[in-house]
Order: structure tokens, then sequence, then C-alpha cells
């Protein structure tokens, strides 16, 4: 049983990381509410054009051509979702490397830097949104990577607590409607920028007093503390001479009776302890390499990150996360205008259906946790992974059919949004909001999780990097998808639509990939022989028509 004081760190860490990501980490997604108050305040109108030659916003009463601002707003955000997973790999590189507190710092820079730009930009210098868009999906991804360990700490609720930061990532692109509410509140952008970036202090709080300097290692040893503790002060090494001087009394008091007490050599080595204790910083962090009692590291026996990167299992997934992904910026950075078009430019209704939007990615945070639960059910209902003596490969063969389950729910979550999302009809849009979260929630709960289970934790951070990176040149494509619609396809978005349905359904050879993969490695360590030849698992005889 953990000290109280040691419990209650943990959740606080657990808490503050969620206001974190939920806050700050995603907020580039609620891209969508920051364009209807950047068109407010005239931001790029100067790209408008009007057959009254109007010139302040609004004065035409929606007969202004405002496709090129609309298109320089879906750039902006192309750049900025491209940042945002390009720059995974150096900051996993950063965070594997050398470790939270350096990755964090890294992070508030960067969004402190973004919102100030934000802060101090005018309509006459609208092209600031580029620099100031990147740094914030750059910082806010930092943000969520090195908050992904915290799941660590929390054993066997580890998927649950991984996908809840997820959910929490997902939802933070409501802190963008908190930015219209206020401005048609009557703050001013500067203001409530300002005010975004003084919550840096919170961040730096957070590093020094609830998160390690280096890693939270896994499975977690069963000493392990993190975060400035009294020891950094001392005061942990005087409460140790006190007990040690308690429970040294006995033994003093037998040995002088009896004439033999000999002080050196206890009293050395109690010294050099407590000289020890009086010289560790924050952490015991650089304990990772250990493990708790009873497991043993074999190093060998860990796969290269090289191997794991060329895998067949990591390309489809990488093909997988892509698809999935391309979809979401697609309908994200292009809602204002999809919504404009539905609602013949009414910009009421612009406004609701925007509102809507961002309130239901709040409810992110409540969806992701369903995919965790849903693998931390089927991990724990796993009864073939059993025959396996070895409780760590056991456990990562039991996830593994887990994220088959997971996986195939995702997809046919995102089938579904594509199709609502084809609809021509305002009100159905409601059903896309709903099912967009949904499946925003379980891809990058999913993601996260089955790079966790697959691969080696030692190479998380690069591996998670790796996939992001590569995908952020896949989602580059979603610009000339957004010309392709303005342009040859004259606004309908039909085609393209459909497209993407048939490429989502194309996804699904990574759920087969990894099932067969799952299978194979079950043959390969004896506990199930070739469909030709049955076995018995656990009482269950497998034949050729078995399905495990």
């Amino acid at each position: 049983m953990l000290p109280l004081g040691e419990r209650v760190k943990r959740y606080l860490t657990f808490t503050s990381g969620i206001f974190e990501c939920l806050g700050f980490a995603g907020a580039i997604f609620g891209w969508a509410s920051l364009v209807f108050v950047l068109k407010e305040e005239g931001y790029f109108y100067d790209l408008c054009t009007s057959p009254h030659n109007a010139s302040e916003p609004g004065d035409s009463n929606g007969t202004v051509d405002c496709h090129l601002q609309d298109e320089r707003f879906a750039l902006i955000f192309t750049m900025a979702s491209f940042m945002d997973s390009f720059t995974t790999l150096p900051g996993g590189f950063i965070f594997d490397q050398l470790g939270t507190m350096p990755a964090q710092f890294m992070a508030i820079s960067m969004y402190t830097t973004g919102t100030l730009l934000i802060a101090f930009s005018t309509a006459a210098s609208s092209v600031l949104l580029f620099p100031a868009a990147c740094l914030i999906a750059v910082g806010g991804g930092t943000f969520y990577i090195s908050n992904m360990q915290v799941g660590n700490l929390f054993g066997d609720r580890r998927s649950t607590v991984i996908t809840l930061y997820n959910g929490a990532f997902a939802s933070s692109s409501c802190s963008f409607l908190l930015v219209k509410v206020f401005y048609q509140a009557g703050f001013s952008v500067r203001s409530i920028f300002l005010f975004i970036s003084s919550m840096s202090i919170v961040h730096v709080l957070r590093v020094l007093f609830l998160l390690p300097s280096k890693h939270i290692p896994y499975p977690l040893p069963e000493d392990y503390t993190y975060g400035i503790t009294c020891k950094r002060f001392g005061l942990d090494s005087l409460h140790r001479e006190e007990e040690t001087t308690k429970q040294m009394k006995p033994l003093r008091g037998e040995n002088e009776a009896e004439g033999k007490m000999d002080k050196g050599p206890e009293s050395k080595q109690w010294e050099a302890e407590e000289k020890k204790e009086k010289t560790e910083l924050i952490d015991h962090f650089n304990s990772q390499s250990k493990t708790s009692k009873g497991t043993e590291v074999k190093k060998e026996n860990v796969r290269s990150f090289r191997s794991c990167i060329f895998s067949k299992l990591f390309a489809t997934h990488l093909l997988w996360i892509s698809v999935l992904q391309l979809r979401h910026y697609l309908f994200i950075g292009t809602l204002n205008p999809m919504l404009t078009l539905m609602s013949h430019g009414d910009t009421t209704e612009v406004s609701k259906y925007t509102n809507a939007f961002a309130l239901t990615q709040i409810c992110g945070i409540f969806c992701a946790p369903w995919n965790g639960i849903v693998m931390d059910w089927l991990q724990y209902r796993d009864k073939t992974s059993e025959a396996i003596s070895d409780p760590v490969v056991s456990k990562r063969l039991a996830g593994m059919r887990s994220a088959v389950v997971s996986i195939i729910i995702t997809i046919t979550q995102c089938v579904l949004f594509s199709i609502s999302a084809t609809i021509p009809v305002l009100e159905v849009q409601y059903l896309s909001f709903i099912l967009q979260v949904i499946n925003h929630s379980f891809l990058y709960g999913g993601d996260a999780t089955f790079i966790s289970i697959v691969y080696p934790s030692c190479h998380f951070g690069k591996i998670y990097g790796v996939g992001q990176t590569l995908s952020a040149f896949i989602s580059l494509l979603q610009y000339p998808c957004f010309a392709l619609i303005q342009g040859p396809l004259n606004n309908d978005p039909l085609f393209m639509n459909i497209g993407f349905i048939i490429l989502v359904i194309l996804t699904s050879i990574h759920p087969l990939n990894l099932y067969l993969h799952w299978r194979k490695e079950l043959q390969q360590r004896g506990t199930i022989k070739s469909p030709k030849a049955g076995v018995k698992i656990q009482g269950v005889e497998l034949t050729k028509d078995t399905d495990v």
C-alpha cells in the first residue's frame, strides 16, 4: 500500500495532466471556432472580392466572394496539423533521450510564443497566424506525448488512463470555443490570448512538482517517487536519522550490557547512507532500467528500433492512422466553408453549428475511456495467452488481441462518420459531429495504446513520433482536396466523400494483419499449433475450424 502522500501526488499528477491536455494539447483542432473570430476581426479580408466593392467584413450582406480567404485559413490549418504530426518524431526523440523536463519546457516555450503572436497580431499582420498556429500545434503535441507516461503510475488501469488522456487531447479543441464565447461577450482577442499565455506559470509549476525529470518506468518499482520532494532539502535524511537512531537504541543497550559494542562500521555505514540521501535530486529515475521485485530485464530480448519501424505491422498501422487522420483533418479544416455553403451564407447558422461542433468535442474526454475500458476488459477475459509462462509476453499477446477488436470498432465508426458527412443536410451534421468526436477519441487512444502494447516501451516516443511524422506528409493532401472541391468539383464534396469511405474501408487490412501476427506468434511459442493438428488450451481443443 502506497503512503497517503504518494497516492495524493499521483492523483494530482493525473488530474493536472488531464487539465493540461484538455485545455492546451489539441487546441488547434478547434480551428473552426477560431476562424469565426478571425473573420470577424477581418483577417485576410483583403482576399475577398465583391461586386459592391465592400471594404469591411459584412458590408455586402453575404454577397462577398471569400473563397480565397477560406483557402488561406485552410492552408494555415493544413500547415499547423502537418507540423503537429511531423514534429512528433523530434519531440519523441527529445522525450526519450533527455526526459520529461526538457520536453515540457520546450512545449511551454513554443505554446506561449504562439499565443503571444496571436495576441499581438492584427488584420494587417494576418501572416503571423502561420507561425502562431504551427507553434501552438507543436507545443500542444509535445504536452500530449510527455503525458502519456502517466498511465504507467496506475498499473492494470494503464490503457484506460492513456485513452482518457487521448480523450482530453481530442476535447481540447473546446478551448477555442471559449475564445469565441469570450470574444462575443466583449473581450478582445489580445486580452484573451494574453491570459492564455499567462497560464504557462501553471505548466512550469506542474513540471517542477508533479512530473519526473526523466521518465516514469514501466513496470513501476515499488519504491518509485518523482518530483521535488522533501529529499531535495535534506528533510528526508533528517527523518531517517531520527528513525535510525530509535531503531539502534535497543541494540546499543544490549551491546553495552555485554561490553561488545562496536560503533565504527555501523557509524561509517550510517554516515555514508546519510550523505547519499542528501545528494539525491528530484527522484530515483535512473532506476528505470531496474524492475520491481521478481522481475528481470533481459536486454537481449528487446527488439531494435529499426526492426520495429520496418515491420509489416507498422506499415499497415501507418496506413490506418494516415487515412483516418486525413479524413478528420479535412473535415475540421473545411468545416467553416462547408457550413457556410449549407446555410447559404447565414452567419447566425454558421455560428450556431460551429458552437455545436465545439461543444461535442468536449465529450471526447468521456468517449475516449470506452476504448481503454474495452481493451482492458478483453485483456482480462483473454484465456488463450494464459498458457504462456512468461507473464510479460502473455500480457502483451492479450493486449494485441484486444487491439484487433479496438481497431475494427474504430474503422466502423469512421465509415459511419464519413457517410453522415456526405449527406448535404445541415441538421444531419449534428450526427456527424457526434460520430466525429467518438471516432477521433478512439483513433488516437487506439494509436497510442497499440504502440505501447506491441512495441518495447523504450522505443515508445520514437515509434509514435515516426508514425505521426510519416502520416503528417499524408495530411498535406487535405489542402489539394480542399482546392479540388472548390475548383473542379464546384463546391460539391460528394465524390470526395465517397472516395474517403472507400479508403477507410480499405484500412481493414490493419486489424487483419495484426490478428495474423498475433496468431503466428502464438504458434511460434507453442501455445497453438498448425490448424491441421489440434492442441488443448485451458481445456479447449483447437482444430482447423477453431477460432482463437
